[in-house]
């Protein structure tokens, strides 16, 4: 059978289940004793592990294998949850990740494992990975898999033990071959008969038959008895051509003893108190660094997990960008259509009209909300993103999700996430003070950082707030004068809000050690420049000593605007409606002339007065005969100006094109679009004529 057709699909759930993994794994560090997260995770895993088994990727579907036997214990409350299992556990998430991402890159989706598997059959057998770590005879029975273990009889173990009594070396030898292959029998032959020169072969899984009838994928296990060091075994095998990796590991007599009963029995033997006394520091609620998930959403998040039937279908972004354009079309015959009904004066045509027009419009309301998808898409992988981090800095941080449900067009989500990552990276390290310099303040030793999304009108806000120090503006001024961003009279006379525009300046960074996380001055001024570009703005608010506020703006949808049509001279523009204060007309005589630009007074204060006919050099274009012009007052942030236009035309929704790849980028227009009379008007970008 051709898998490859169900490659996308595989790709499509491997990457919702290991989502659901990560969301469920953070619900469980907050509640360990709730044992309905449990068996909602290894459903989860087991699904995975069968797709990937199904698929063809071993490893995949073997380290997941892995999980299981833990995840296992666990439900069967053989194994209680600590702090050094929920890592591992994480540590496999994170490699199954790396994988599957692989597989989308075209790869096979193998990945060297061997200390994660080593690490989780440590856990199964009521051991502590990390305080094994130096125990050469745990990492040893734990490198041989479960199945190779099961294999042995008594007589085979006692030879092996008697090797080992003997001074002899008994390895346990797994070697992978290359994905490419085409002789694989032969290669196994060319290893067993290289092996068989230095020593003796025990025992080999698959069976010696079944690996020279090639019944068996890629890779093989074997019990070796040899005078030889397990690094010599394993640079002998990897001369072997199309070789993939070998992993060579000696075992001792207590190792052995292991080797001879099954995993699970083994653990059974092993009560859930012997992990807490490998453990005795970490208390029973397994008090986590983070606490990402809120107790009362915890208790939600097995619910929301259950077994309730889809009905959903997956539709690619291109087939929607393709309808999207289709209604596009449309929807300029709609306007088209109603001009010439206005015209004809025909009864019938105007109510067939009328009948178009409201069924276009119900159908464009659900193509755009086709387009729409939930920001907890990108929300969702930021709990597991800040418990890391928090671990790293060594802080306690609880994050809170509010307003997850809220919706952004496709093409915003997808651009958003990195931004909001600088941003949460930025409340982590400089805005949650460490541990001890919050208990000096007077705060509790948790932070927590809110994460907030909610409409207003036709934007989307989403909020990071901290309830850390705040922004010192002696810090940010003291900075930028050091790297010449503002003279030292500038700064004096700079207000709260224009300090904190500072931090957006390209280089800027008040961290004095660089790290890892931050300090290198990249970052703050990317979000900007990418929040921009998506029709938005960001605007910090600050109390220094209680904390920051970064607000996001964002457009609903990149695809239809409303905007003010404007005539200037004989040419037809469009400004958003979403930058627009007001309009109005002034008369010549109130146009003030302040250092050789043009200013009008408005609302108590003096804004620069722009000519779109002049900037644009609109022909027939002529305002110095008028003693009256219309203007419209943009906003870009805190930030107004005027914009002289000939006549309004009115309010219309319209379908942004782009203007293509012949023309260059021009400044002041972010697009065209497609009027009902045919003629293109072009779209005034506000923010240019404001930065």
């Amino acid at each position: 059978m051709d898998m490859n057709q169900y490659l996308s699909m595989f790709i499509d759930e491997s990457n919702d289940h290991l989502q659901a993994l990560n969301e469920n794994m953070m619900s469980l560090e907050a509640s360990p004793e709730d044992l309905s997260i449990v068996q909602v995770i290894f459903r989860s895993a087991h699904t995975l592990k069968g797709m990937a088994a199904t698929m063809g990727f071993e490893d995949l579907a073997s380290l997941t294998h892995q999980m299981e036997n833990v995840l296992d214990l666990v439900r069967n409350e053989k194994l209680a949850m600590q702090d050094f299992i929920f890592d591992t556990l994480f540590k496999s998430l994170d490699a199954l990740e790396s994988m599957v991402q692989d597989i989308t890159g075209g790869g096979d989706g193998k990945a060297d494992v061997g200390a994660i598997v080593a690490s989780l059959q440590a856990i199964v057998r009521g051991e502590n990975p990390s305080a094994q770590g130096s125990a050469p005879a745990a990492n040893a029975a734990a490198a041989a898999p479960s199945e190779g273990r099961a294999l042995l009889d008594e007589f085979q173990l006692s030879v092996l033990k008697q090797s080992v009594q003997e001074g002899h070396q008994v390895l346990f030898i797994e070697v992978t071959l290359r994905s490419d292959c085409q002789l694989r029998a032969v290669r196994a032959y060319m290893v067993f008969e290289l092996l068989e020169r230095y020593g003796e072969v025990v025992k080999s899984f698959p069976s010696v038959q079944d690996i020279e009838q090639e019944k068996f994928e890629f890779s093989f296990s074997l019990y070796y008895i040899t005078q030889k060091t397990a690094e010599e075994i394993q640079s002998m095998i990897l001369g072997v051509s199309e070789v993939d990796t070998v992993t060579s590991v000696a075992l001792d007599q207590e190792s052995l003893e292991q080797v001879g009963q099954p995993a699970v029995a083994a653990a059974a033997e092993a009560p859930a108190p012997s992990a807490q006394a490998a453990h005795p520091e970490a208390p029973k609620a397994a008090s986590a660094q983070t606490s990402a998930v809120p107790k009362e959403e915890a208790k939600k998040a097995p619910a929301k997990t259950g077994g309730t039937p889809s009905r959903t279908i997956r539709v690619d972004i291109d087939r929607l960008d393709v309808l999207m354009n289709l209604l596009s079309e449309l929807l300029i015959d709609r306007v088209r259509l109603e001009q010439l009904a206005s015209d004809t004066q025909s009864t019938e045509l105007t109510e067939t009209v009328e009948h178009l027009s409201r069924v276009s419009g119900d159908l464009q309301n659900i193509v755009m909300k086709l387009r729409m998808v939930p920001v907890d898409t990108v929300f969702n992988r930021f709990p597991r993103m800040v418990r890391d981090l928090a671990k790293s800095l060594d802080k306690k941080v609880d994050l809170v999700i509010t307003g997850a449900e809220t919706e952004l067009d496709r093409t915003v989500v997808d651009e958003i996430g990195d931004p909001l990552v600088h941003l949460l990276r930025n409340a982590l390290d400089h805005g949650v003070e460490p541990i001890a310099d919050r208990i000096a303040s007077g705060k509790s030793e948790t932070g927590t950082i809110h994460l907030r999304a909610f409409h207003s009108g036709n934007h989307v806000f989403i909020e990071i707030q901290d309830d850390g120090a705040g922004i010192s503006r002696e810090r940010v001024l003291k900075s930028a004068l050091k790297k010449g961003v503002v003279t030292a009279d500038q700064a004096a006379s700079m207000s709260d809000s224009e300090v904190h525009q500072l931090l957006f300046a390209a280089g800027f960074s008040t961290a004095e050690v660089i790290s890892d996380i931050s300090g290198r001055g990249v970052g703050l001024d990317v979000v900007k420049a990418k929040i921009t570009s998506l029709g938005g703005n960001v605007t910090i608010y600050s109390t220094q000593g209680k904390g920051t506020n970064f607000s996001v703006q964002l457009p609903l949808t990149l695809s239809i605007i409303a905007a003010m049509l404007v005539r200037i001279g004989t040419e037809k523009y469009a400004i958003p409606l979403s930058s627009i204060v007001e309009t109005g007309i002034i008369k010549r005589a109130q146009i003030r002339n302040v250092h050789g630009s043009k200013m009008v007074e408005f609302r108590g204060s003096h804004i620069p007065l722009l000519s779109l006919g002049t900037i644009f050099a609109v022909p027939d274009y002529d305002e110095s005969t008028e003693d009256e012009t219309e203007i419209v007052v943009i906003r870009k942030g805190d930030k107004l100006a005027a914009l002289t236009v000939s006549d309004f035309i009115g309010q219309n929704e319209i379908v942004i094109k782009n203007l293509g790849k012949y023309l260059p980028e021009v400044q002041g227009i972010s697009g065209g679009t497609i009027l009902g009379d045919g003629q293109v008007a072009l779209i005034v970008d506000p923010n240019a004529f404001i930065k």
